[in-house]
């Protein structure tokens, strides 16, 4: 039976598990039949867009068919700023999708979201969810952020052919890396990396991505975790050197694709396309695992490109850890379809199309490595699989002021050289909250 077979089977059964779900969930805690919330719609905002959002709306098809209520889903790349408006408005989602935790924590201290402990199986979601996962979507011992997907980001993406071709072997370590990069910029005719952090009013997350994995693979989670909750500021010495260290590999000139004026500029779903020229660019792209949805639609697994795990480093933390991301589903009303969607969306079997675009990964560690559709996700299902640390993106969890505020901000103005880097971290603690 080949993958596609059992997955068409996994997504039917976990259509009629959810509708027995729903009934049951429904007359435990007095909320209508699974059928008889048709005519009625739950609206649900994001800020995935397609193919995401399609894959979505497909794997709540089994929902609506088992209750008869529509799923109404819009995605923005403005959701911050959206989601924002909504709820200071007084017209909220149903749902959000919501991929700051640090967002999240200011919605639930402003009594904007409900929690969700007498709505979903909590203890069934700690058992099954990647460790610390449950952890990230609790505030003041009540669960309020149920993960949809979760993303990779300590992976790096690259051709194959030129690799091969070129006599290039995969670095296993930081310093293979950087001896790779320093290879590659000396031969002259192609540059290293790939990189553009241009994502409308998110600009500067690709930057503070970098940060986050080289501290963590140079500090160690416990720092990582100090610097997130604000306990250790951007000045810190491990902080400033991990960002030294992201300057070092690709902002040295000849080690990036059109030099640093080009970073700027170019859109993130567009900086990996020059390394599939029949003439490469760049050879080298550290991105999120979602990033293969922007790679061309032709572009062949393993022969056009594939992936490798961002290698630890010698003098930091003794282990191989991983930084990831994803959305947090967080309850904003009191409509019952809406609390019916979210007990459906705990389910691990639910997923279903998400899995199949293959970028995203299942929250729920249960969850088969040989049922992702495509050599490169199962490898980096390994990756999360055997990684010593999973540390959840830093600047999602940060206050939202300062994490997809300040430090996308001032790393922008870093980059273009209107700050210098200490100037940069100092204005970013400046802006940290006092409570």
């Amino acid at each position: 039976m080949d993958w596609h077979t059992r997955r068409r089977i996994a997504i039917s059964g976990a259509i009629l598990a959810g509708a027995l779900v729903l009934a049951a969930c429904g007359e435990d805690a007095g909320d209508p039949d699974a059928g008889e919330f048709a005519g009625e719609s739950v609206q649900v905002l994001g800020g995935f867009t397609s193919p995401a959002d399609d894959a979505f709306r497909q794997a709540v098809e089994g929902f609506e068919e088992a209750t008869g209520a529509t799923v109404e889903y819009q995605g923005s790349a403005d959701f911050e700023q959206l989601i924002r408006s909504r709820v200071d408005g007084g017209n909220p989602p149903d749902i959000g999708m919501i991929p700051q935790p640090g967002l999240l924590g200011q919605f639930v201290a402003q009594e904007q979201v409900r929690p969700l402990d007498d709505i979903v199986d909590t203890e069934q979601l700690e058992e099954t969810l990647i460790p610390g996962l449950f952890d990230i979507g609790t505030y003041d011992g009540q669960y309020y952020g149920l993960p949809r997907v979760i993303a990779l980001k300590s992976s790096v993406w690259y051709p194959p052919q030129a690799f091969e071709e070129r006599g290039y072997e995969l670095p296993e370590t930081w310093a293979e890396l950087e001896e790779l990069t320093e290879t590659i910029a000396t031969e002259g005719d192609v540059a290293p990396w790939c990189l553009g952090i241009e994502s409308a009013g998110a600009t500067g997350w690709v930057i503070t991505d970098w940060i986050e994995d080289i501290l963590l693979r140079s500090a160690g989670p416990d720092v990582y975790e100090d610097w997130v909750t604000g306990d250790i500021g951007f000045s810190s010495p491990e902080v400033l050197e991990a960002a030294r260290t992201f300057e070092d590999l690709l902002l040295t000139e000849g080690h990036t694709f059109g030099g640093r004026g080009a970073i700027l500029g170019t859109p993130y779903g567009d900086a990996p396309l020059p390394m599939f020229e029949e003439e490469p660019d760049c050879l080298l792209h550290r991105q999120a695992s979602f990033i293969s949805g922007f790679f061309p639609g032709d572009a062949v697994e393993g022969e056009d490109v594939d992936v490798f795990y961002l290698p630890p480093m010698e003098d930091g933390f003794d282990g191989n850890p991983v930084n990831g991301s994803g959305d947090l589903a967080a309850l904003f009303t009191d409509n019952p379809a809406a609390e019916a969607l979210m007990r459906y969306m705990s389910d691990p079997e639910w997923l279903g199309p998400q899995i199949d675009t293959g970028f995203d990964f299942s929250p729920h560690q249960t969850f088969p490595i040989e049922e992702y559709p495509s050599e490169a996700q199962r490898a980096q299902a390994e990756y999360l699989r055997d990684a010593d640390a999973f540390a959840f993106d830093a600047s999602d969890r940060m206050p939202a002021e300062v994490g997809a505020g300040t430090f996308w901000t001032r790393m922008v103005s870093w980059i273009n050289q209107e700050l210098t880097l200490e100037e940069a971290m100092e204005e970013i603690d400046a802006s940290w909250p006092e409570s």
